[in-house]
């Protein structure tokens, strides 16, 4: 890979914590992204800062650039399989996506028993529970085993500063949080989802652990919107690494950042510890090996300032 720690620390000071485009209406900022609507279409901006534990906890040099272009890779890689709401990508960081509604559940996959958030299997399995979100898991399995089978387990889609509560099949049926059959065929395609990235994560030498999806509708039609198979929504593991150490596998992703809080003391309340410069690098340093490994493209950094280049691409963008 072609770009080096030094030169990500370097570029800690001009990570992109967020961009105003003036002219085309109110800003909406989540965790991760900006976006603005405008009419039938979204235009997601992807920064730089990166959240756990559901708050924003700092800025990763290139992560954004990383996210918006996985997402197009793996958007292209499973078009096959559901919809998805890209149109285009004026900006290493930009997508403009058609405009959808969204639905009220984060479906999350799960492939093993792992994890350290309050809402992960694994923590609620050592705690004695054995049947998270209604799945029934036998005695005796250790942190990060395999699934007998790939598991859908949902959360609701907490505003900002909450935290998402998990959820149960029989929860979004009886309550119609989402329709019978719309849930029926999400089911189906989030687990074909989930196989087509653990088949080409794997040809790549990597194991999809777990990962999030976001769902909407456009026109009635299911839509796979947000972001796909990222080290954000993602879990990753280098396969060799989980075969020498299952306990503690190498990770491509953002568990590897949950981790060094999690080691400090901090689960997501009170005021989090201060990310050293040289963590910051080797953060982004794996978000880059990801994108590299998986794509097999070398990452291209975009130029810099990032906000003035967004805002650039976008005027040319709306001006053809």
């Amino acid at each position: 890979m072609m770009v080096t720690l030094d030169q990500l620390q370097l570029a800690i000071p001009h990570a992109l914590d967020g961009v105003t485009l003036d002219g085309v209406g109110d800003k909406i900022s989540g965790k991760v992204r900006d976006s603005y609507a405008l009419g039938d279409k979204r235009i997601l901006i992807t920064t730089d800062r990166i959240s756990a534990f559901d708050r924003v906890l700092g800025l990763i040099p290139y992560k954004g650039q990383v996210l918006n272009q996985l997402s197009l890779w793996w958007f292209e890689q499973t078009r096959d399989i559901v919809a998805n709401h890209v149109i285009d990508a004026p900006d290493v960081n930009v997508t403009v996506a058609r405009e959808a509604v969204s639905l009220p559940v984060e479906v999350v996959v799960r492939g093993h028993l792992t994890g350290v958030t309050s809402t992960s299997m694994w923590t609620m399995y050592a705690n004695g529970e054995r049947t998270p979100y209604g799945i029934t898991l036998p005695d005796g399995m250790k942190k990060n085993d395999r699934l007998p089978k790939p598991v859908i387990t949902p959360t609701t889609k907490a505003a900002d500063g909450g935290h998402d509560e998990r959820l149960t099949r029989d929860d979004i049926i009886d309550q119609q949080i989402v329709p019978t059959a719309l849930w029926e065929q999400i089911e189906q395609v989030a687990l074909a989802l989930f196989a087509r990235g653990q088949q080409l994560s794997h040809e790549a030498g990597l194991i999809l652990v777990d990962t999030k999806y976001e769902f909407g509708t456009i026109n009635g039609q299911l839509t796979l919107i947000d972001e796909i198979h990222t080290p954000d929504s993602s879990r990753y593991w280098v396969k060799l690494s989980y075969a020498d150490s299952p306990i503690n596998p190498e990770h491509f992703d953002k568990e590897y950042l949950r981790l060094w809080f999690a080691e400090r003391g901090y689960k997501g309340e009170g005021i989090p510890p201060v990310m050293p410069d040289e963590f910051i690098a080797q953060v982004a340093h794996r978000y880059i090996r990801a994108y590299e490994q998986l794509t097999k493209r070398a990452f291209v950094m975009g130029d810099m300032p990032i906000a003035e280049r967004i805002k650039k691409n976008m005027q040319a963008y709306f001006e053809r």
